[in-house]
């Protein structure tokens, strides 16, 4: 994929952009002039004086200088200080981003395309952001790090608001609004405004006075009867059904659904390094990266700044990884306050729509979400999926041997493909039934260690790659969901796909799920999505060791199972507390529905372990499970 849509891709990508003004990016232009051969790339540290860059230009000296660039080592020190960045000083290109809202185009504060073999180093500095804008942007570049530096914006989408009174027999909170300002009410509804931007919120995150989301209360809609004033920055809200359960000190995250940017995006790149990054918030991910080969993460946090009063960091997930491969690494970073996980890998089935003939079909991207990328390109291995049961068509491997898009003149932008293979297709596949299409070739492995996750909603770590995968040595701190998810799904999000070796050991997690989301059926879940898993013949996930680990919780469900064949629980801690009271429907310790090869065994219960009483097995055959004490 690295080389023969390359000339394409530049070309699409230059398609929406306009020069940079030069007086708002001053402070960080020798980033961006030794992205463009402004200044000499021998190796070394390099700093290009803001007086050079006022006398000659910066878009002159760029286009003057691009030919100079060469690919030594080169590092490019940032004087420490706070950079803002606005949107009428933006880049502006049209971004397709994995997961996100797919409205062009995009206004970017940094965007680096065709980099090689540099490092920015941002000595600690602050990049503040305003409107709707997409930070950081590395496109097709190769040996990049950044370093040292926090992303921010100067008002986030995300509204806060501090409850100081609830009456709950007249479902009404008074309460002060976070930040302060840009905000109107009209008829009777908060209209949250901003630099090129304004909504009604539609849900929100209630947090406690300790930050931690609170027990039980999820996804909670913000659609009061009436909205008013009683003081600048100070509003009764009337008719809030969540009245009855709130309490005065809590905060209120106001939120929309929309996600139209990550803070970093990284796409079509290889050997990307992040240390000591901290992104504050971003109305998407925190960060996302596609179609990239070796990620490192160290020290990368999505967290809140210190001393802040704010309770949230990003409206999804923390980082996310979509149709990557390599090493994907992350280490010793702060994962909090998110509205979705700390690290979600995974790739994309495309649904067949039309058999063509027997060595080529047509198929498309499904969810609304993700398109608009690269999916394949000529000699990448794939496979089919039969969604239904979500088991493999006849485990055959075909070759990519031609792909091209049918909606778009080119791969970019474009849902629907025709893809020729190699290998004859497997009869049954079709458009008469419903099938999916995974790419092996864009799969990564997998390391998660030393990273503290905390605080925030729906799951912690999700992994569905067949690479492998190590979860060790972190603390999963009140997640509000389920802590681990192993997933899969070719109905509904179209993330693919089958887990065959995972390694979780030597974590902590204390009381996770203290709610219920989608696929939270444990504290750690494996949980494809198979509508039809009584018909299932063959079992999607593999190869799970669960050993080590600490569980302190205030609940009974510590692990589910569909669908998998080889699970290790061993060595495993459980101790209790009576932080919040029992309430998960899953009253079960564990809870298996079509496994095999399962063994328990070496585990500590503070409670004991009843197999009888603790243990639920469906659709399984009666050894499936083994407990040795």
């Amino acid at each position: 994929m690295r080389n023969n849509n390359r000339s394409e891709y530049k070309l699409k990508m230059g398609e929406h952009s306009r020069s940079l003004n030069t007086e708002s990016i001053l402070l960080f232009a020798f980033c961006i002039a030794i992205s463009v051969g402004i200044i000499s790339c021998n190796s070394g540290t390099h700093l290009l004086s803001a007086q050079a860059i006022q006398q000659q230009g910066l878009y002159a000296a760029i286009k003057k200088s691009i030919d100079a660039k060469k690919s030594n080592r080169t590092t490019i020190t940032i004087p420490k200080g706070v950079y803002q960045f606005r949107e009428a000083d933006a880049v502006v290109k049209e971004l397709y981003i994995s997961n996100h809202d797919q409205d062009n185009p995009k206004k970017i504060g940094l965007y680096f395309e065709n980099l090689k073999n540099v490092t920015i180093d941002g000595n600690g500095s602050q990049l503040v952001f305003h409107g709707r804008m997409l930070p950081i942007v590395l496109v097709n570049c190769e040996n990049v790090a950044l370093k040292n530096f926090s992303v921010d914006f100067e008002i986030p989408h995300i509204r806060q608001l501090n409850i100081l009174s609830v009456d709950s027999a007249k479902q009404q909170l008074v309460a002060s609004l976070w930040p302060k300002g840009d905000y109107r009410v009209d008829r009777g509804k908060l209209v949250v405004t901003g630099e090129g931007y304004e909504f009604v919120p539609l849900t929100f995150m209630a947090f406690r006075e300790d930050k931690r989301l609170t027990y039980l209360r999820r996804d909670l809609s913000f659609q009061p009867k009436e909205v008013k004033e009683l003081g600048k920055d100070t509003l009764l809200i009337s008719g809030l059904p969540d009245a009855k359960d709130a309490t005065p000190g809590e905060r209120y995250a106001l939120r929309s659904y929309y996600r139209p940017t990550p803070g970093i995006f990284i796409d079509f790149c290889k050997n990307t390094t992040l240390n000591n990054v901290m992104v504050h918030y971003a109305e998407g991910m925190g960060l996302l990266a596609q179609l990239s080969e070796n990620i490192t993460l160290s020290h990368f946090s999505v967290a809140l700044k210190p001393n802040d009063p704010r309770y949230f960091t990003t409206q999804a997930d923390a980082t996310h990884f979509s149709g990557c491969k390599g090493l994907i690494r992350s280490e010793y970073g702060v994962y909090e306050g998110m509205a979705d996980d700390a690290i979600n890998v995974h790739g994309t089935y495309l649904k067949v729509i039309k058999r063509v003939d027997d060595f080529t079909l047509q198929a498309r991207y499904m969810h609304p979400q993700s398109w608009g990328f690269l999916w394949g390109q000529p000699g990448d291995s794939t496979h089919f999926i039969e969604s239904e049961r979500m088991q493999l068509v006849q485990d055959a491997i075909n070759t990519i041997k031609s792909i091209r898009p049918i909606d778009k003149p080119t791969n970019f932008g474009a849902k629907i493909f025709e893809i020729s293979f190699s290998q004859k297709l497997p009869n049954e596949v079709s458009e008469q039934g419903k099938f999916g299409i995974e790419n092996l070739s864009w799969t990564p492995e997998v390391i998660f260690k030393h990273n503290t996750v905390r605080n925030n909603r729906a799951r912690g770590a999700l992994f569905s790659t067949p690479k492998k995968v190590v979860c060790e040595n972190n603390v999963f701190d009140h997640t509000h969901g389920t802590a681990i998810l192993l997933c899969g799904d070719c109905n509904g999000w179209y993330e693919t796909g089958a887990c065959r070796g995972v390694t979780i050991r030597n974590n902590t997690f204390i009381n996770a799920l203290t709610a219920t989301y989608q696929f939270t059926n444990a504290v750690i879940s494996i949980y494809p999505e198979i509508p039809n898993l009584k018909e299932q013949q063959t079992f999607f996930h593999s190869g799970i060791l669960i050993e080590n680990n600490k569980f302190e919780t205030f609940d009974r469900p510590l692990l589910y199972a569909k669908s998998t064949d080889g699970i290790v629980f061993k060595n495993n801690k459980v101790r209790y507390n009576s932080e919040f009271k029992p309430f998960h429907w899953n009253t079960h310790l564990f809870f298996f529905e079509k496994v095999n090869h399962v063994r328990i065994e070496k585990n500590s219960f503070a409670r004991g372990f009843d197999p009888s009483e603790d243990m639920l097995i469906r659709y399984s055959d009666k050894d499936a499970v083994q407990v040795i004490e």
